[in-house]
């Protein structure tokens, strides 16, 4: 299978390649934690800690689309606190109240200020623990169509395009690794518009375990890597199909690799040899549903 060696959240600089990939280290520069922001006051305020931040974003979401997703799942129901601005509120009243929610009305500046720094809240957030997800086996039986496998992607605005595609072209699914993916809230929410509410989703504690026990559901796991010797329209078939995604750095890791059943490349004439994960995704999300229907 694959010579790749076992990615422990390398950090890189340059995007990730679906097509044939140069060779050289990656180098990602971490960025800047972010700051807080609220009305200027006599004494200094204390900025916004990276975890305070962060827990902020796992416990809402927030945005129109994920928003009133999120109230129309019945997961949800009577859970949470629903925060919108006054014209919003009038918006969703209805909606709402009929999922068992009442509407905590504030002014867009207090909004602002619950939120992390840059969400576009557009008037309406929810604060609320994420969804747990399904076990494999609820995902997985019976054995047919696509599932999509996300190996340690930590980018929330990927991991949400992605469930965005997933939604769009079909998938049953998508399989997470519990300790290296974000929270399915926040900007990934943000960045799904609503998919992550309505797309059943799995977190397993190891990959190539998970693999094993789709095989024996009747799976056949193809994963996208830029050196494969098939392309993705040569490894596609008709079978049941778990599409294996690696991480932006280096791609899917040596020992989930090795419990894929074959892996594939898309294939770029165009000359310009480098694809977002979510992009490439999106193109094999295609390139499945077409191969199931045929």
């Amino acid at each position: 299978m694959s010579s790749k060696s076992e990615r422990n959240d390398r950090k890189s600089g340059k995007k990730p390649v679906f097509g044939n990939r140069p060779d050289g280290p990656r180098d990602k520069g971490q960025k800047p934690a972010a700051q807080g922001f609220g009305r200027r006051e006599e004494t200094p305020r204390q900025p916004r800690s990276p975890d305070r931040g962060k827990s902020d974003a796992d416990n809402f979401l927030w945005g129109r689309h994920p928003v009133l997703a999120a109230l129309a799942n019945p997961a949800r129901r009577g859970m949470g606190r629903l925060l919108a601005t006054a014209e919003r509120a009038a918006e969703i009243e209805n909606n709402a109240l009929a999922n068992g929610h009442k509407i905590e009305v504030v002014d867009i500046q207090a909004l602002t200020r619950m939120l992390p720094p840059g969400a576009v809240h557009q008037g309406l957030a929810f604060k609320v623990q994420p969804l747990e997800g399904v076990s494999l086996e609820e995902l997985a039986d019976p054995a047919e169509g696509v599932i999509v496998m996300l190996d340690q992607l930590t980018d929330p605005q990927n991991v949400g395009a992605i469930f965005r595609s997933a939604l769009a072209f079909g998938a049953r699914g998508i399989i997470v690794q519990d300790r290296h993916a974000p929270a399915l809230a926040g900007a990934l929410a943000k960045a799904a518009v609503g998919a992550t509410e309505r797309l059943p989703h799995a977190r397993v504690t190891n990959l190539s375990r998970a693999l094993e026990r789709l095989a024996d559901l009747g799976w056949r796991a193809v994963g996208l890597d830029g050196t494969g010797e098939q392309t993705l329209e040569e490894a596609l078939d008709h079978q049941p199909t778990v599409l294996v995604m690696g991480s932006e750095g280096d791609g899917i890791r040596r020992l989930v690799a090795e419990h894929c059943d074959v892996l594939a490349k898309i294939p770029m004439p165009g000359g310009f040899e480098s694809l977002n994960v979510s992009n490439a995704a999106a193109v094999a999300l295609y390139e499945a549903a077409r191969a199931q229907r045929g």
